[in-house]
């Protein structure tokens, strides 16, 4: 099977996904992290938990206008709503275009410095042409890489990442997905920003040569990096502003004209912080080329507020998902470059959501 057959309909999904002022929710959180999430509200990790929470992002009317892809997990992917509504159909109804995560998260690579490889290229196909039936239109993969003072990463888990995620693309589209090539810089340690632009540099750079390798049509891909910061412990002082800069003069060196957008990952930056950034991106030098559409494939910092506004209540339901369309038009606003502080002043907005070592 070839991606030939679905070019044309890669290119309208990728297209779609990249309207301007629209953006990508990343609800794929694996069971367990799905359950520390409804842990933090004092919610019991079930299936029926799982299914109202995600239930009340789906339903937000509006969520649409500033949303146009949202990512899920399997379960969710094939679940139905409490009213019996299947959970696709809620996204579709919102005009959001249903994805998959695919990966089966990471394992070690042994020979290296604490570093990994993401597994899951064995029976990719079979589980993509299922997800493609069930209504999914893209998909998700996630690599991590880690910079730390034994010497990673290193030009072998560099290597073999983007040859993983190279190898995920080519499958993805032969079965009608857009693939989301996610290859994650953690922000863990003491590092400067420095250091990260040369590390995403090296990374990014290694990513589109082995998506060339293995003849992806970038025109139907999406890139899901991390954006440009220092290391969660290091002490340098480092505004948005910077984070801008540094991030797209990175992009500039390493992602072909042909790609049709960058959708960041959030990375364990605040809820504001995560806004402000990509909004940077988007304005900091304005002279500087950006031929893609720079937004947002946001989780936590999408869900923070919603989650704490929401409390596992019905009653709450209203409240929790005006949280959600104050943060999803505020980081619409981003990536047109016109965010202007619109929510702010919420507390939840402002709390760190920094976790070392994540996984989803």
């Amino acid at each position: 099977m070839s991606f030939g057959e679905y070019a044309q309909e890669l290119i309208a999904t990728a297209n779609y996904i990249t309207q301007d002022g629209k953006g990508i929710l990343a609800s794929d959180e694996s069971t367990g992290t799905a359950g520390k999430r409804l842990a933090s509200i004092g919610l019991e990790n079930t299936e029926s938990n799982r299914q109202r929470y995600r239930e009340l992002l789906y339903k937000t009317e509006g969520l649409g206008d500033y949303i146009s892809g949202a990512i899920m997990y399997e379960e969710t992917l094939f679940q139905k709503a409490t009213c019996g509504t299947p959970m696709v159909d809620l996204l579709k109804k919102n005009k959001i275009i249903p994805g998959i995560k695919v990966d089966l998260g990471v394992r070690p690579l042994y020979g290296t410095p604490n570093e990994t490889v993401t597994q899951g290229i064995t029976g990719l196909a079979e589980r993509c042409q299922k997800y493609y039936k069930q209504g999914a239109r893209f998909s998700k993969w996630r690599a991590v890489l880690r910079i730390n003072k034994e010497g990673a990463p290193t030009p072998l888990a560099i290597k073999q990442n983007a040859e993983t995620l190279a190898r995920y693309g080519a499958i993805s589209q032969a079965c009608g997905l857009v693939p989301i090539i996610e290859p994650e810089v953690l922000m863990d340690g003491t590092h400067s920003i420095e250091q990260a632009a040369v590390v995403t540099e090296k990374v990014l750079a290694a990513t589109f040569k082995a998506m060339s390798d293995h003849k992806l049509l970038l025109e139907g891909c999406l890139l899901k990096p991390n954006m440009v910061r220092k290391g969660s412990e290091s002490k340098q002082v480092v505004s948005a502003a910077d984070i801008g800069k540094a991030t797209v003069r990175v992009l500039q060196h390493t992602v072909p004209v042909a790609l049709p957008g960058v959708m960041f990952l959030s990375g364990g930056m605040s809820e504001e912080l995560a806004t402000e950034a990509l909004n940077a991106c988007n304005t900091a030098c304005p002279k500087a080329k950006r031929p893609w559409h720079l937004s947002f494939s946001y989780g936590r910092a999408l869900q923070q507020s919603v989650l704490k506004a929401w409390k596992g209540e019905d009653k709450n339901i209203k409240a929790a998902q005006d949280q959600l369309l104050l943060r999803a038009k505020a980081n619409s606003l981003a990536c047109q470059g016109k965010y202007a502080g619109e929510g702010k002043n919420s507390a939840a907005a402002s709390e760190s959501l920094k976790v070392k070592n994540y996984v989803y």
